[in-house]
């Protein structure tokens, strides 16, 4: 019966290995107690993979927590090695196949094998007694041929390594016959081959042994120690031999499994029968316990199902002088929901950029839950609102994918929680957190503040002073946004933008790189980029008005008369001339603006301070009062032109009047000369008249072209009888009435010099009627001025001077 025991081991783990070949898994066989670090086999060899594409796909073993110490994968030989130590009795006990089970889990793509373990069961357990001493109480009535059963040896081991034989030691009365019963086990039977007489021989010693089929062989020796009676015989008897329950693996401690019951006809002492174990496991001695009186089996220990789910174990019901019974009982430990479902994170892509499309897998995650059946079927969610969803896979095996774009400017982190409920009832449940950040791709240009920047600074500013600050924040991280300021090429005034401006590349500060003029640049405009230091940049542009504040920095120039100690001019007063008789006008004018060049205008020095005033704002020189015969003929006056700045700047100018009807009663006007340089003045006088004459000329034609042209009146600078070009006023001259131009009513004509060293004249006609007449105006040849002042010199020489003179 053992051959064919083993027989049936071979066969069913041979179908069991060709199973699992045929279905493309992995198994293999190790005997037990293998030496930790061993080799089982090659796994990437045996599934034709590379161990570079084997390591690249991160293989890894998965097992329940039970079986997950014994062995493990060398990942850079792929080998599947022993990890620890293998018993086999204590791990599988009197099971025929001890198997582990594992999972290969291969990723990109996800793949899971099934790779089984067959421990080898080896000789490593001798057969082992119920008890050392084997007491039986034998009347010495009993008869030749009565049988006395024996408790059969129990070795851990199995197939050819379990108890193969048993031999009795020799002796005169007994004889030992083994026999194989319907459930697999031996019935060990002392037959009585020699009755026994109490007188002579009270007690008898000798030993049972019993051998294993191993090799080496193990043997276990038991003492038969007979005791010769009087006659008990009836041996105790079960109301049924197997006894079967069913036990929750959740039942408390005390708790009734089953209940024995053996009868003994005998009576008296021969009657009584008492119970315990004769053949029960380690683990079984740990959970359960026999009162020997009552029969009762109860619960002593920590049952679980997941461990063990079934127990067998015999029990011996004796009377008094040793006639005994056994009966085989059977538990059967039920599952019950008492294991909450396991997360395990397998795989995690952490950061995960934010440009992952949706669908994307970030994850892999595996729930595992101990219990059977409907208890261990589990489903997984994830709670929150998060843009992630978990895709089932394989078997127990869930993908986490992302279900929307991802933006770390909105969400940088995510606290993905994950539950898992299993089916039992009352159902159980638990969730694992898994943080994933998300990495950040330069996708957000630099954004300025303000659509615009405008700036102020007063003209003549020092060269590096600050005009303005401009900002840009860009919410991407680190160097991506990290902003660096730059001007962008562009010309102002025909020269480079950063001969002008300057800017902080870090803080954006711009810093003037030269002192402004007002009068020569008034605004201009200046585009900054702000660019990150991602790959690629991004950049975005602002643009930066710059505008200069007027300082008062140009002191009023005169235009007429000509300033001091250039010219001698002198103007005609008719004797006749009543009060508030316009005699001349003081044209002055200011390169600032605003304020900076309002012009007043005040005759500071004068040969009669009551004869003559000057508009405050007009520069109109009037006679305040009639001319009388007393007036002194020479008239000198020194005007002061100042303009409203602060501070305030000035210029002076001398007009020279002569109080005459007629040139004939004119004195010799080098009397009049205040300057030492007139001398000089008819050489620079006739220069004048060639560069005038020339202006004019161009002038003429210039405006004769526009009207044929356009067929309209030219725009000059001021209307009248003669016109001053613009090009003959300073630069940003305004034309402001009031603040140092002429009325439009008044005209102003030609003026006449006289020789070498003499001085000018101007003569005055006026559309006004409080002007002197036209016909009065100094209408002269050169011999008549000859005549009038006299000759410096031997050959006189005599030259008219006609400037141009604006009319407003």
């Amino acid at each position: 019966m053992g051959y064919k025991r083993q027989s049936l081991l071979v066969f069913i783990c041979s179908v069991a290995l060709c199973v699992q070949i045929a279905s493309a898994d992995l198994s293999y066989s190790v005997p037990e107690e293998k030496r930790p670090g061993s080799i089982v086999g090659n796994i990437p060899k045996d599934l034709g993979l590379g161990v570079g594409t084997f390591m690249s796909r991160k293989a890894r073993i998965d097992a329940e927590d039970t079986y997950q110490h014994f062995c493990d994968l060398d990942l850079k030989t792929g080998n599947f090695i022993i990890r620890d130590r293998i018993d086999r009795e204590e791990l599988c006990g009197e099971k025929v196949l001890c198997m582990l089970k594992y999972e290969l889990v291969l990723e990109s793509p996800l793949e899971v094998h099934r790779v089984s373990l067959l421990i080898q069961d080896v000789n490593d357990n001798s057969p082992v007694f119920p008890k050392d001493s084997v007491k039986l109480e034998i009347t010495e009535s009993a008869l030749k041929g009565a049988r006395y059963r024996v408790n059969e040896a129990h070795d851990a081991d199995i197939g050819q390594n379990t108890v193969r034989q048993y031999s009795l030691e020799r002796n005169e009365h007994f004889i030992l016959t083994v026999r194989d019963d319907a459930e697999g086990s031996k019935s060990i039977e002392l037959v009585l081959d020699k009755e026994l007489d109490r007188e002579k021989e009270h007690e008898l010693k000798f030993a049972l042994i019993a051998v294993d089929g191993g090799n080496p062989q193990r043997s276990g020796t038991a003492v038969i120690h007979v005791t010769v009676l009087d006659a008990n015989d009836n041996a105790p008897a079960f109301d049924q031999a197997i006894h079967k329950a069913s036990l929750a693996e959740n039942s408390p401690l005390d708790t009734l499994v089953v209940t024995v019951r053996a009868s003994d006809a005998d009576e008296g002492v021969n009657g009584e029968v008492s119970y315990e174990f004769s053949r029960i496991s380690e683990k079984a001695k740990k959970v359960f316990s026999l009162n020997s009186k009552t029969g009762e089996i109860k619960v002593t220990g920590t049952l679980d199902f997941e461990t063990n789910s079934k127990y067998e174990m015999r029990v011996d019901a004796k009377d008094g002088y040793g006639l005994s019974s056994d009966s085989k009982v059977v538990i059967d430990i039920t599952d019950v929901n008492d294991n909450a479902p396991v997360i395990h994170v397998k795989s995690l892509i952490n950061p995960v950029t934010e440009n992952a499309p949706p669908g994307t897998e970030v994850g892999i995650i595996n729930v595992q839950d101990r219990d059977s059946d409907i208890n261990g079927q589990v489903r997984c969610s994830i709670q929150q609102n998060v843009p992630f969803k978990l895709v089932p896979s394989i078997k127990n095996y869930y993908s986490l994918v992302t279900t929307g774009q991802l933006d770390r400017e909105l969400v940088s982190d995510y606290n993905i929680t994950i539950s898992a409920t299993d089916e039992g009832s009352p159902p159980l449940s638990s969730s694992k957190t898994v943080q994933l950040s998300v990495a950040d791709i330069n996708d957000n240009p630099p954004v300025f503040e303000e659509q615009s920047y405008s700036a102020y600074v007063s003209e003549n500013n020092k060269p590096g002073s600050t005009l303005c600050s401009v900002s840009a924040r860009d919410p991407d991280w680190r160097q991506n946004g990290t902003v660096v300021y730059s001007l962008l090429p562009a010309e102002v005034n025909g020269a480079s933008v950063s001969s002008y401006l300057s800017v902080n590349g870090d803080t954006g500060v711009i810093h003037a790189v030269r002192s402004f003029d007002y009068e020569q640049l008034r605004s201009f405009k200046v585009h900054v980029m702000a660019r990150d230091n991602g790959s690629p940049p991004l950049s975005s542009n602002v643009t930066v008005s710059v505008f200069v504040s007027d300082v008062n920095d140009n002191s009023p120039q005169i235009l007429y008369p000509t300033p001091e100690g250039s010219s001698f001019m002198t103007e005609l007063v008719p004797k006749a001339a009543h009060g508030g008789s316009l005699v001349s006008k003081v044209i002055a004018v200011d390169a600032d603006s605003g304020q900076n060049a309002w012009l007043s205008y005040q005759i500071v020095r004068s040969t009669d301070p009551g004869l003559f005033t000057i508009g405050v704002h007009s520069g109109e020189i009037r006679t305040q009062r009639d001319i009388s015969e007393s007036d002194s003929m020479k008239q000198n006056l020194i005007v002061a032109v100042k303009d409203n700045g602060q501070p305030s700047l000035s210029a002076t100018c001398a007009m020279y009047l002569l109080i005459s009807d007629n040139l004939a009663e004119v004195p010799e006007l080098k009397d009049i000369s205040y300057d030492d340089k007139n001398s000089k003045l008819t050489s620079y006088l006739i220069i004048a008249l060639v560069c005038v004459s020339t202006f004019f000329l161009t002038f003429i034609i210039i405006v004769l072209g526009v009207r044929f042209c356009r067929r309209r009146k030219p725009r000059l600078l001021f209307d009248g009888a003669v016109a001053i070009p613009g090009a003959y006023l300073p630069p940003n001259y305004a034309d402001v009435d009031g603040t140092g131009t002429l009325r439009s009513s008044y005209n102003y004509d030609a003026y006449l010099t006289t020789g070498s060293r003499t001085s000018d004249f101007k003569f005055v006609s006026s559309y006004n009627d409080n002007t002197l007449p036209a016909d009065q105006t100094l209408k002269k040849n050169p011999s008549e001025f000859a005549d009038v002042f006299g000759d410096s010199d031997s050959s006189p020489e005599v030259s008219i001077l006609v400037l141009p003179f604006p009319s407003v």
